[in-house]
């Protein structure tokens, strides 16, 4: 009888171990309170998208169209023009930067998002003399656009250099992905500011409090 239970106790403890080693796929989850919270859908950013159609998720990486984020402004409204096709590319001229006047401290922010992204090429006095032309000395053989002392840049509205910004045009390529819709605009605004008859910075707001007035009445002697 004691052999029988030790055979029992010993069997009982082999099964117990293979089942908690089974580390096989679980056929039946269970009931699950909110699922989707359970099991994250959580997209990286570089992750590879190619196989949550199948899985049911339909993600584009892009905003819902129409929407703004907070703080931010309205993307640019026409769509890039079909190869050949050069209509929105002129309808752009009547688009108007929504952005008002920088003040300083905004035109620092434009100037230094200019130097890191168009300085290289397009040189830090926009005489497209950049790192990458280097005066016909560097690893670029065609000078790039001279935003300032060339009549075609400096009479182009703000809203075609957004246009090329935004798509790429010629030999730029588009520069959507690093700057958004606003840091877009705020580089156009420092640009324009530094060709003939640009808009100089206007003085950023005093917001310093000032001590109310003193209206209680006076004692007299």
């Amino acid at each position: 009888m004691r052999s029988t239970k030790i055979v029992t106790l010993g069997l009982v403890t082999v099964v117990l171990a293979a089942a908690a080693c089974n580390n096989g796929p679980r056929r039946e989850p269970g009931k699950i309170y909110m699922p989707d919270m359970a099991y994250s859908r959580a997209v990286e950013t570089y992750a590879d998208h190619s196989n949550l159609t199948e899985a049911g998720i339909y993600y584009d990486a892009t905003p819902v169209a129409g929407t703004v984020k907070r703080g931010g402004v309205a993307s640019f409204p026409l769509a890039k023009d079909a190869a050949g096709d050069t209509a929105n590319y002129v309808a752009s001229k009547q688009v108007v930067n929504p952005l008002p006047a920088l003040n300083e401290k905004d035109m620092a922010e434009a100037k230094r998002l200019y130097n890191v992204n168009c300085g290289i090429c397009h040189g830090e006095k926009l005489d497209g003399n950049g790192p990458i032309y280097k005066g016909g000395d560097g690893p670029y053989p065609a000078k790039p656009a001279t935003l300032v002392g060339d009549a075609k840049y400096e009479n182009m509205p703000a809203g075609q250099m957004m246009y090329s910004v935004t798509y790429g045009k010629n030999l730029m390529g588009s520069y959507a992905s690093q700057l958004s819709t606003k840091q877009r605009w705020m580089v156009i605004h420092y640009v324009k500011s530094m060709q003939p008859g640009g808009v100089k910075p206007v003085a950023a707001a005093d917001t310093t409090a000032k001590p109310a007035a003193d209206t209680t009445v006076k004692a007299t002697k």
